[in-house]
């Protein structure tokens, strides 16, 4: 598949099959399509952290601790429902990966950079997802920049949680909608010598 083709038709695919891992060498690839992704002075600042089968009930454990804080006061069957649900958002995939960044103390460094060369990574990833044949999508929400996320995943005080990546095979196979973007030219400004 070109790139470009790839960037036209992924797609944000959360519907795939709970029960079906992918390989560990296509994880393998989709990590290191992350690591190619630009990085300002270099300072590769991604962390990754693959989380498969058992190992999702950490962040479900730490999911469910974020929705109780929201749940005080409420009954007690509300919050081991609510508890409940939030546990289960770690169950919508067979893994899923998080990407975080730790960034450069070097003063030279600005730290926004650092999340964008995070962010950067995450898209490589999703169409690495996308090219193997895989549905992904990126997951965030208040959730995902909590401080007992940054606990979870011992990141430093300058540290962030990216997103998280839900990947498996596509429950509806390869027939994804086809996207509907504003024209680029209504988003587009050019500048030249002749303006």
């Amino acid at each position: 598949m070109d790139v470009l083709e790839a960037i036209r038709t992924r797609r944000s695919w959360g519907a795939v099959h709970k029960d079906v891992l992918p390989s560990d060498e296509d994880i393998q690839q989709i990590l290191a399509a992350g690591t190619f992704a630009p990085t300002h002075h270099r300072t590769e600042p991604w962390r990754f952290f693959v989380m498969k089968g058992e190992g999702r009930a950490r962040l479900g454990h730490v999911l469910a601790e974020i929705a109780l804080e929201k749940a005080a006061g409420l009954p007690e069957a509300e919050q081991e429902d609510i508890k409940a649900k939030a546990f289960a958002k770690v169950l919508r995939a067979p893994v899923i990966i998080a990407i975080t960044v730790v960034p450069s103390e070097d003063e030279r460094v600005e730290w926004i950079e650092e999340v964008e060369a995070g962010a950067a990574a995450a898209q490589n990833m999703l169409l690495a997802a996308h090219g193997l044949g895989y549905g992904a999508i990126w997951r965030t929400g208040k959730q995902a920049y909590h401080r007992k996320m940054k606990e979870l995943f011992q990141l430093p005080e300058r540290g962030q949680v990216v997103g998280f990546i839900y990947l498996g095979r596509p429950l509806h196979g390869d027939h994804l909608p086809a996207a509907v973007r504003t024209p680029v030219e209504q988003k587009t400004v050019w500048w030249s010598t002749e303006s």
